[in-house]
């Protein structure tokens, strides 16, 4: 088995770049359709998320894709230019590629370390190609294997305990000490950046659903609104919207706050002193302090919780060395389960071929000495079996070799070549 990943995702690729190749669960299903077209060899699994977009390959006979031939292949479907996406695709073979997705699984890639979502993410991509028939036997081994190692991190070291993004310990922290429920809850987004998206992301794990957002550009409210199902409201209507919410994200660049206390109390009967969470992302903050202070508020602000966030940060990093050892120590087993799978039947004719000949021999020289009494007989075998093991030894030994070093295709091939072994 040979297997490749060709992607991009948050660490070097802006988030516009992603933007242009991100793919919706249909466009999966197209891609994933005419890449088994173009390459019916290989095996292939598509994984598109808001970070991430990364097709992954593996194939019995070594044929793959070359990197080009992929990011052409990525860039053509969205009808992006090749040579501008290449500058930031990064491409992982064999071991690298296994490791690679182990990470990305366990969610040690992620943007913030120990998120929750990848993982699913990643199982849906699987569920996809699966539908397609682009994911076969080969896949469908590394992918199993990638869900066993994520849940070891996550049940052997405290990773997915330490939220460390200014959203996460907002939702997760504080959020929930407020509401025991999302789903029928409110939510009013002021401003429509990616840190007002993440926190929706986290709250819609929590199971939110009702989201408004207002923008001063409402075509861009009206953008992050259609990606989250929510509507759109026009800005002078932000207060309208505020008396209606359970829950406030506002992250605007604004100088000056969007909410002043006069403007909160002009609409604060009208909540009938309803709990109001609300989450002040800007600097300058979007929201007069003061609202805190009145009855039923609960507000936070970046400095609330950013000590909050370093702390479990700390306490995560400590966790970082157990779950690498976990993610090492899961592709070594990986890789050297499918080396045995790969070689086992290679070596098992070969020694089978041989020891046919050694009989063979045996009971030729048996025939023409016939006064050979037992003791004698059993010890040329003895010998014969010795000669057998040491012949077989270099070529077995090289497989070892070049197990370690990655799949081994190419060897597998030339000894099933050089000896004549058929399947």
């Amino acid at each position: 088995m040979t297997m490749q990943v060709v992607g991009c995702s948050h660490h070097q690729t802006p988030i516009g770049v992603r933007e242009q190749l991100a793919f919706s669960p249909d466009q999966t299903r197209a891609a994933l359709a005419e890449f088994r077209r173009r390459f019916p060899s290989c095996e292939a699994v598509l994984i598109s998320t808001c970070n991430r977009v990364e097709l992954y390959t593996a194939t019995q006979n070594g044929d793959l894709p070359e990197r080009l031939e992929i990011v052409r292949f990525l860039a053509g479907f969205h009808e992006c230019d090749p040579e501008a996406l290449d500058r930031y695709v990064y491409d992982r073979l064999d071991e690298a590629a296994v490791r690679h997705l182990f990470t990305v699984a366990s969610s040690l890639d992620s943007m913030v370390v120990g998120e929750p979502q990848i993982l699913a993410q990643v199982k849906e991509a699987y569920r996809l190609a699966t539908e397609q028939s682009s994911a076969g036997p080969l896949m469908h081994g590394v992918f199993q294997a990638a869900r066993k190692v994520a849940r070891r991190v996550a049940s052997e070291t405290a990773i997915h305990h330490r939220r460390v993004s200014i959203p996460s310990v907002a939702v997760a922290d504080f959020a929930q000490q407020i509401f025991e429920r999302f789903d029928d809850k409110q939510t009013l987004v002021i401003g429509a950046g990616e840190m007002a998206e993440e926190t929706l992301r986290y709250l819609r794990d929590q199971g939110a659903r009702d989201v408004t957002v207002v923008n001063r550009n409402r075509r861009r409210a009206e953008e992050l609104a259609r990606r989250w199902d929510g509507r759109a409201l026009e800005w002078e209507r932000r207060f309208e919207g505020l008396a209606a919410a359970d829950l406030v994200i506002s992250t605007t660049g604004a100088e000056e706050p969007v909410i002043s206390l006069a403007e909160y109390q002009s609409i604060e009967a009208e909540r009938c002193d309803r709990p109001l969470f609300i989450l002040d992302l800007a600097v300058p903050r979007d929201v007069d302090p003061a609202i805190g202070t009145r009855p039923a508020v609960y507000l936070y602000s970046v400095d609330d919780l950013r000590q909050a966030c370093e702390e479990n940060r700390r306490r995560r990093d400590k966790e970082l060395p157990a779950a690498m050892k976990i993610i090492e120590q899961e592709t070594a087993s990986f890789l050297a389960d499918l080396h045995r799978r790969a070689t086992a039947p290679v070596i098992r004719r070969l020694r089978s071929g041989w020891t046919k000949s050694k009989e063979d021999e045996l009971q030729r020289l048996f025939h023409r000495l016939p006064e050979l009494d037992q003791r004698a007989r059993a010890e040329i075998e003895q010998s014969f079996d010795r000669l057998v093991n040491k012949l077989m030894h270099p070529p077995l030994e090289s497989l070892r070799n070049e197990s370690r070093q990655g799949m081994p295709n190419t060897l597998l091939e030339a000894l099933s070549r050089l000896f004549q072994l058929k399947d």
